[in-house]
């Protein structure tokens, strides 16, 4: 009976995979698909220009025109390969000529069968390029048809090239230019930067703002909606906002800043890279559009950590809260042995989830900077690599970096966080 009991189940289990099967594999071709494509891009030298094919262009142009039967006309051919680094192979060019033209061109590619004459070229090499001039004898059919202009005919010119997309030649060109390049360890820096204080700075925001929110008072259903607009605002819109308020020139924080003597000058917050800062007589210079730009980013994700944080602070027991009172603890003892335990699993959960998010992150930096005055994370250098410098395969190249970025840290944080906190 037992083992009838398991069959039946192991009926079931498979039923549910094989129902389950299409959406796997939709997910299996969302997720995976993209990320190969990726990989096989980043070992290949691929730049905009060869995501067309490589193809023969042709000019025409008739030099010479009859006037009576037994005249030539003189056309001539401007070919070049459209390409300057991929030759082309086979190339033909082929037209149908009006009635009463006749090849005489002593050219041995060319040669006319009835109204068609094809050009056969053979291989041609990278920026290739040639001119030939075709004479064709007309005779009194021509004329008589009104002298019909030989470049409105139809024309069809082929060649055959290598696809550096689908070959199988590969190099770590892209890798080995990317990882010695001047540029790439810094901003790997400024990208872990970035999204650790960015993270931490959103938690802590959003922890203050949860602890505020978390008692019962008039008003407070509205004060939660005023809390998420950061979050669910376009980022779009607030950037220029920021970007508007921080102008060194016209900007508010600026003038407020200058009236009231807190600053000497005007400000340039997300031009400047650094200000020198002198603290207990030592100077050491200040990343100043970075950590503006942190600060923005904690201000516009506190939201998300704000409304998890608020969710589990509720599910508190209040009974810990009120023996914490019969003991005699004070706000800063219940916060510190009560409340951030009870919050612990929640604010891994938490600085997890932004870590990837952040990590990611383009349109923020972009917007505020373009990477400039020392913001350049991975994600804008893959938008520079990639459009800016038209490389694909090196935007690709720090794209995979960054996925193996990715993945380290998501194995430390599996491999030594406790299973309460995953």
């Amino acid at each position: 009976m037992a083992a009838r009991r398991m069959t039946l189940a192991a009926r079931e289990a498979r039923l549910a995979y094989v129902m389950l099967a299409p959406t796997f594999a939709v997910i299996l071709a969302i997720v995976l698909v993209p990320v190969l494509l990726n990989v096989w891009i980043s070992f290949k030298s691929v730049t905009l220009a060869d995501l067309r094919a490589p193809v023969p262009v042709a000019n025409e142009r008739v030099l010479e025109s009859p006037e009576a039967a037994g005249d030539e006309l003189l056309l001539r051919l401007t070919m070049r390969n459209g390409s300057q680094r991929v030759p082309l192979r086979g190339v033909t060019w082929q037209k149908t000529l009006p009635a009463g033209l006749t090849l005489v061109t002593a050219d041995d590619r060319c040669a006319q069968d009835g109204s068609v004459v094809r050009c056969a070229f053979g291989d041609w090499r990278g920026g290739y390029r040639e001119t030939l001039e075709l004479a064709f004898a007309a005779d009194a059919a021509y004329l008589a048809a009104g002298s019909p202009n030989v470049r409105d005919a139809p024309t069809d010119m082929r060649a055959r090239a290598e696809n550096v997309l689908t070959s199988f030649s590969f190099t770590l060109d892209n890798y080995r230019r990317i990882l010695t390049g001047s540029d790439f360890w810094p901003t790997l820096r400024v990208t872990l930067g970035y999204t650790f204080f960015s993270a931490v700075g959103s938690i802590l925001l959003g922890l203050v703002a949860a602890m505020l929110l978390n008692g019962s008072f008039t008003g407070q259903g509205l004060l939660r909606g005023l809390f998420l607009f950061p979050y669910v605002a376009p980022v779009i819109a607030v950037a220029f906002v920021w970007a508007f308020f921080l102008d060194p020139f016209s900007g508010t924080v600026n003038a407020l800043g200058q009236r009231w003597d807190l600053l000497a000058g005007p400000v340039n917050f997300l031009g400047q890279r650094a200000i020198d800062v002198s603290v207990l007589g030592l100077t050491f210079e200040f990343p100043l559009a970075l950590t503006t730009v942190i600060v923005f980013s904690s201000w516009n994700y506190f939201p998300f950590a704000f409304l998890f944080i608020l969710a589990r602070l509720q599910a508190v027991p209040i009974d810990m809260y009120e023996a914490a009172d019969v003991d005699g603890a004070g706000p800063f003892q219940k916060f510190w042995f009560i409340t951030l335990p009870n919050l612990a699993g929640i604010l891994a959960v938490l600085f997890l989830l932004r870590f990837m998010f952040l990590i990611n992150k383009f349109e923020d930096i972009f917007l505020l900077t373009g990477g400039a005055a020392g913001t350049k994370n991975l994600p804008v250098m893959i938008y520079d690599e990639a459009f800016a410098r038209s490389d694909i395969g090196s935007g690709s190249a720090v794209a995979m970096i960054l996925f193996a970025v990715l993945l380290a840290f998501m194995f430390v944080y599996y491999r030594f966080a406790p299973e309460s906190e995953r």
